[in-house]
C-alpha cells in the first residue's frame, strides 16, 4: 500500500470542507471497505515504516554536545547521554547522518524510509554550517549551535544527503525538528525571527524530496493553566489563548510557504500548547489548510488516559507521519500495536516512524522492538 501523497487537486481545498468530505464518504463506504479490503503484503507493511534517527543518535558523530556550544555549562542529562553515547558507539561504530540510509538498510530490512531529526544535520568538522542560534526556551533565553541549512556549505551538504539517498533507494519521509523557536511566543519580533529559521528549514526539505516536517508550538514547556474571571469568578485562561492566537497565526504562514514547495508542517505532541489534543486540532482547524496536520506521537502525554483516547483525537488529523514509540514511562500501558490499529481505523495512510525514549533495551534495539510490534499491528488492523 502506498504511503498517502500530496494530490494537487487538495492543494486548494480547505481543511475544513477537505475533512469533512472525506469523513463523510468514510462513512458511506466503511462497510464495502471492510468487505473488500486485503491483507497487507509484507511489502505493503514496510512500505509504511519510516526509521527514525532519534533513538539512534547515541552513535552520531559529536552526541551528545551537536547542539551545545563551546564553554557552556555539563549537566546531568548532557553526562548521562555521554555515557551512553560511549556504549553504544563501542557496540555499533560511529556514524554521521550521511551513513543513516545505508545503516536504515542493514538494520531494518526492507524499509526505505527515514524520520531524520534536525540535530544531527551537517558535517560536525565544518563549522561553516553551523551558527548559534537564540531563542526563547520555557520562559527564559536559550542559545544553541544549530545547522544553517541556508548557508552556502549547508546547501552543499543537503545536496550531499539527497545523492546519498538517491544512491540508497531510500528517502526522507519527515524531519523531526527543533530548530525553530518562538513560533507563538507574544514577542512579533520574536516570532517572526522563528517562521524565519522554519522556512529555511521548509526549503531543506524541499532539497531532500521531504513529506512532512514538525515545528515546535514553542512558548511555555507546561501551558499556561486557567484561573478565575476577576468578573463573574468561572475559570478563564486568557494566557493561553494569546499564545493559541500567535501560534496559529505562525502556522498559517509556514503552511502556505510549506504548500508552495510541497512540505507539509506537522504538529506533534511535543509538551507546551500541544501536550494538549484539542489545542492541537484548535491550531490545525484554524490554519484551514492541508498543508498543516498533525504528526501524533504514541507516548508524549501529560497523563496515562491520554495515551489512546488523545491519539483517537488527532488521528483524523494525522496523514503523513507518527511516531510509534515505546517508552518505559508508561510502563506496561505502552500499547503499540493498539495504538497502531488506532490510525489504521481512522484511515491513516502514512508511515510509522520507529521512536524509542527509554526502557530495557539500548536506542537501536528499542527501534527494532518498536519495528517489530508496528509490523505486528499492520497485520492484524480490526
Amino acid at each position: 500500500m502506498p504511503v498517502q501523497q500530496s494530490h494537487p487537486t487538495t492543494q486548494g481545498i480547505a481543511r475544513r470542507g477537505f475533512l469533512q468530505t472525506a469523513t463523510a464518504t468514510g462513512l458511506a463506504l466503511a462497510a464495502e471497505s471492510t468487505a473488500t479490503a486485503r491483507p497487507l503484503t509484507e511489502q505493503d507493511k514496510l512500505d509504511r515504516i519510516a526509521s527514525n534517527s532519534w533513538p539512534i543518535r547515541h552513535i552520531f558523530k559529536g552526541w551528545p554536545y551537536v547542539r551545545t556550544r563551546p564553554g557552556a555549562p555539563v549537566g546531568q542529562v548532557m553526562v548521562r547521554e555521554n555515557s551512553l553515547s560511549a556504549q553504544m558507539k563501542k557496540k555499533y561504530g560511529e556514524i554521521t547522518m550521511l551513513d543513516f540510509p545505508t545503516f536504515t538498510k542493514d538494520h531494518f530490512p526492507g524499509v526505505t524510509r527515514m524520520d531524520i531529526f534536525s540535530g544531527l544535520f551537517g558535517d560536525m568538522a565544518d563549522e561553516s554550517m553551523f551558527a548559534d542560534q537564540t531563542g526563547m526556551f520555557d520562559g527564559a533565553s536559550r542559545t544553541t549551535r544549530e545547522f544553517q541549512p541556508n548557508s552556502a556549505s549547508g546547501r552543499k551538504w543537503l545536496d550531499k544527503m539527497a545523492a546519498k539517498m538517491a544512491a540508497t533507494g531510500t528517502s526522507c519521509q519527515h524531519i523531526s525538528n527543533n530548530a525553530p523557536l518562538d513560533i507563538c511566543e507574544l514577542d512579533n519580533q520574536q516570532r517572526k525571527a522563528g517562521i524565519q529559521v522554519a522556512k529555511n528549514w521548509i526549503d531543506a526539505a524541499q532539497i531532500l524530496g521531504t513529506k512532512s516536517m514538525r515545528v515546535n508550538s514553542g512558548g511555555p514547556r507546561v501551558a499556561p493553566a486557567a484561573g478565575p474571571d476577576p468578573t463573574t469568578g468561572y475559570p478563564k485562561n486568557e494566557s493561553l489563548t494569546k499564545y493559541l492566537s500567535q501560534c496559529i497565526e505562525s502556522f498559517k504562514e509556514m503552511a502556505d510557504y510549506g504548500g508552495k514547495r510541497g512540505v507539509r508542517v506537522t504538529l506533534e505532541n511535543h509538551w507546551g500548547l500541544t501536550a494538549n489534543p484539542i489545542n492541537i486540532r484548535i491550531i490545525i482547524d484554524e490554519v484551514n489548510n492541508p498543508y498543516c496536520e498533525a504528526s501524533p506521537d504514541f507516548c508524549n502525554w501529560e497523563h496515562e488516559y491520554l495515551l489512546y483516547n488523545a491519539l483517537r483525537d488527532l488521528a483524523p488529523y494525522a496523514h503523513t507521519n507518527v511516531h510509534a514509540k515505546y517508552w518505559d514511562r508508561w510502563g506496561d500501558n505502552n500499547d503499540i500495536q493498539r495504538s497502531t490499529r488506532i490510525m489504521l481505523a481512522a484511515g491513516f495512510r502514512g508511515t510509522f516512524a520507529l521512536e524509542y525514549e527509554s526502557g530495557p533495551w539500548d536506542g537501536v534495539e528499542g527501534a527494532k522492538h518498536v519495528f517489530k510490534e508496528v509490523m505486528a499491528g499492520l497485520s492484524t488492523p480490526a
